[in-house]
């Protein structure tokens, strides 16, 4: 995918429990541009979303609510039980995530854009933003936070990370990289920090762009 504008984009990614949302929210209150991934896969698969008629078609009415929409719990378990499941999910989701995706971009009008891509470097989508941000903690921090949020047991936690690539894949492929091991305060200064190199980043890409020169 060719990105025109805005000038610079930044990729952020992290396993589960990192922190991504935290970073995302922060650097959107700064003036970002915030498009998450996440929230696209649940437009999707939202009553009469664009992918549900291939998800029924694929897994059949197990997966699908009462409501219409897809059963992500139940998705989740047959995702994560049977591989091939996983990949078939996949192939449906992710042309229709990364299209919407493209079509979210060129409507920014921001200084830079953020894009939240847990599965970044599972997907091979590296190649679509400048800059790869990385959130990163202790895998230890990391499954008790999951735990306490999101209600799992530890097995549950690690099944996840079992199809996640490990963090020190994610830190060789980071530009930046912030460490949530700490607390909120210290997680907004480094937040903040990358905020201010991202608009200086954003600004010489800008005049690089509209040179007379180019």
């Amino acid at each position: 995918m060719r990105v025109s504008r805005p000038p610079l984009v930044v990729a952020l990614t992290g396993g589960i429990g990192s922190g991504k949302t935290s970073v995302s929210t922060r650097l959107a209150e700064l003036g970002a541009a915030v498009i998450d991934t996440d929230l696209i896969a649940h437009a999707l698969t939202q009553p009469e979303g664009e992918a549900m008629s291939a998800l029924a078609a694929a897994f059949g009415p197990g997966v699908i609510a009462a409501d219409g929409s897809l059963d992500r719990p139940a998705m989740r378990r047959l995702a994560f039980a049977d591989p091939p499941a996983r990949r078939r999910l996949e192939a449906i989701l992710h042309p229709l995530i990364r299209a919407r995706l493209a079509e979210e971009l060129r409507q920014v009008d921001a200084p830079y854009a953020v894009l939240v891509i847990p599965l970044l470097f599972e997907t091979g989508w590296t190649a679509i933003a400048n800059r790869i941000l990385v959130v990163d903690l202790p895998e230890a921090q990391q499954i008790a936070r999951v735990m306490r949020r999101n209600g799992l047991s530890a097995a549950e936690v690690r099944q996840i990370l079992a199809t996640q690539v490990s963090g020190a894949t994610r830190r060789a492929g980071a530009d930046d990289l912030i460490e949530n091991d700490g607390d909120l305060e210290a997680l907004w200064r480094q937040t903040d920090r990358l905020h201010r190199n991202y608009l200086r980043l954003s600004t010489g890409l800008k005049a690089t762009s509209t040179s007379p020169d180019k």
